[in-house]
């Protein structure tokens, strides 16, 4: 690599892509070395490592986002806004974690958080623009919510607006930042467990469409039975249907969509004498940190709520210091989960 002639560039004005571009290297590999990332998903040849470290030092590359947010006269403040309630108790184990990694990475960040709370409910649903919009006071937003408007998401990209959602987005008049789980991924990943087992009657107990995670979930399974699974819908449905018309068919193994409803499942199998794992094998996509159903240990994965909260607060910073090159998107693998609920199905079952 050529030496870097100090006055090629001006320090303040040096941007990961100027240092992809003399390190010939991605800028996907220049955010990984600056966030010093190291773990196996993320593997970076030692001598490329070198080499953008070279560059970083001798263009005098600023990495610290406080001290390029204070020049550009920003408020230091990043706004969070929720579609949905996040402190009633049914909804404080699910998101306690996403606000705990906000919390810790704009602590470190010295940052505020400010939470918008003043928007008006319609229709049982919050919304970001409103005649009393105060999204500005922030420098930039956070967006929690299962379900966030299409419309809403396309206004502020063309309002240019930085911003970032916790949870992957599709497209809304161009890319939306985003910081996802890798939900087909992880649930293909649990089909493929079962089929190791000899399972091979599949069944997918959810939604499986709507928000971009049932998508993605059930992209999974599609991927993982390579179409043939059934798909069972829950809805207006109590969990003994449900499990009737999964023996009835035959299957094996149920992914279920949500916790809840695979403890339910579960529980609806014991009272009518159906053994789990032995007669039918329960899967969730999603098994939370610490569960109330302590008598039922499920075989799932773990959704990384906390990294996904953290990243978040890291992608929204490099936005905010007009790195144009940033990756827009992540998608953080979720980590499988042993339980007591996945089994080899009975010889005479399969």
């Amino acid at each position: 690599m050529a030496s870097v002639a100090p006055e090629e560039f001006h320090v303040s004005r040096i941007t990961q892509r100027d240092i992809a571009r003399l390190a010939g290297v991605s800028q996907a590999v220049v955010s990984l070395v600056l966030n010093n990332r190291t773990d196996a998903t993320t593997r970076i040849a030692p001598e490329t490592r070198q080499r953008v470290l070279d560059v970083i030092r001798e263009t005098g590359y600023a990495a610290d986002p406080v001290a390029r947010r204070m020049v550009r006269q920003h408020n230091q403040i990043l706004g969070v806004f929720t579609y949905e309630s996040v402190f009633p108790s049914a909804s404080a184990d699910f998101y306690y974690p996403f606000l705990r990694g906000i919390e810790e990475c704009a602590e470190q960040l010295r940052c505020d958080l400010l939470l918008f709370t003043s928007a008006p409910v319609t229709d049982g649903r919050r919304k970001v623009f409103h005649e009393n919009n105060r999204l500005r006071i922030a420098d930039g937003c956070l967006l929690l919510g299962r379900d966030i408007p299409h419309d809403e998401l396309a206004r502020l990209n063309r309002e240019n607006y930085p911003f970032v959602a916790v949870g992957r987005r599709d497209d809304a008049g161009g890319p939306v930042p985003c910081v996802g789980a890798d939900y087909a991924a992880a649930t293909r990943e649990l089909v493929e467990r079962a089929r190791q087992l000899g399972h091979r009657e599949f069944a997918y107990v959810g939604a499986g469409e709507g928000a971009e995670s049932a998508d993605d979930r059930m992209n999974g399974f599609r991927a993982g039975t390579q179409g043939s699974g059934r798909h069972e819908r829950t809805a207006g449905r109590s969990a003994g249907e449900t499990l009737d018309a999964l023996l009835a068919a035959g299957v094996t193994t149920a992914v279920v969509e949500g916790h809840d409803d695979g403890v339910a499942l579960i529980r609806a199998a014991r009272e009518r004498g159906v053994d789990v794992p032995g007669d039918l094998s329960v899967v969730v996509t999603g098994v939370p940190a610490e569960s109330a159903d302590a008598d039922i240990a499920c075989t799932g994965f773990r959704i990384p709520r906390r990294e996904m909260g953290w990243q978040s607060v890291e992608l929204l910073a490099a936005l905010l210091e007009d790195e144009s090159t940033t990756m827009l998107q992540r998608l953080l693998p979720c980590h499988f989960v042993e339980g007591q609920t996945l089994g080899e199905p009975r010889k005479d079952r399969s």
